[in-house]
């Protein structure tokens, strides 16, 4: 289906490993577009219940965007790749009602890092490195990675290191606050199946707000807390919160319908 793509469905996590080991896996107009459909997926097809984005190979996540298109566009086309791109694949992630994790298996630069901090959360193989390098280029980071670097690791470093176009390695990015889980590469995938499996036995609807209250609480929205009241109130609508209560007074596991 896919021609920069390779997706595999397995027990309701979507896996989804963008295949240009040739290229480090750069992201190019194609990668963004399939990327975009893939996504798509996630958030309409109900046998998805959470999606791990990851690169082929072994070397890199992603390494970047890829340079060569970006010769020949002007401050307009500039502005429309950007646009492009944060809304039909990055925002698309960050707000997926799913959750979207990424698996970085190597070189996470540029867009490759704006990708993994656009999902929900982060795991990094050991050989992993982070960076937002642009500055080399005469550019800034275009698909949210001031904003995001800096809700997750802090204004300080996200100056270093997007001034100097510094690389941080897997442990730093933990330390920073960038990763969860830092793990041997052959651990990777089976410890975010692990996490999204226990993800995927609690209530769907509450995941979706939970998703929502916590990306509102990352931008200082000052809705936040009214809109958690909300959704609070909206959950004793479900009848995943009649399961949930029933079964924990029962003693049981719950056993949710996302409705």
């Amino acid at each position: 289906m896919y021609q920069t793509l390779l997706t595999d469905l397995q027990d309701g996590t979507y896996i989804i490993t963008i295949n240009r080991p040739d290229k480090l896996n750069a992201l190019n107009k194609d990668v963004i577009e399939e990327l975009g459909q893939a996504i798509d997926e996630v958030y309409k097809k109900p046998e998805i219940k959470a999606a791990i984005i990851t690169g082929a190979g072994e070397k890199a996540f992603v390494a970047g965007a890829d340079i060569s298109e970006f010769t020949g566009l002007d401050k307009e086309a500039g502005t429309e790749l950007a646009y492009k791109g944060q809304k039909n694949v990055f925002d698309k992630i960050e707000n997926a009602p799913k959750p979207i994790i990424a698996a970085v298996n190597g070189f996470a630069l540029g867009g490759g890092c704006e990708l993994a901090m656009s999902c929900h959360f982060r795991l990094a193989s050991e050989n992993a490195k982070f960076g937002q390098p642009e500055v080399n280029l005469g550019l800034i980071p275009g698909y949210g990675g001031t904003q995001r670097f800096t809700q997750l690791a802090g204004k300080g470093k996200t100056m270093e290191l997007m001034m100097t176009g510094d690389m941080v390695g897997a442990e730093e990015a933990k330390g920073l606050g960038l990763v969860n889980h830092v793990l041997p590469l052959a651990d990777l995938l089976p410890k975010a199946k692990d996490i999204l499996q226990k993800i995927n036995s609690k209530a769907p609807l509450a995941i979706a707000k939970i998703i929502s209250c916590v990306n509102e609480a990352a931008i200082c929205d000052k809705n936040g807390f009214a809109n958690e009241i909300k959704r609070f109130g909206e959950c004793f609508g479900t009848e995943d919160m009649l399961e949930g209560t029933n079964a924990f007074l029962e003693k049981r596991k719950a056993i949710f319908k996302g409705k």
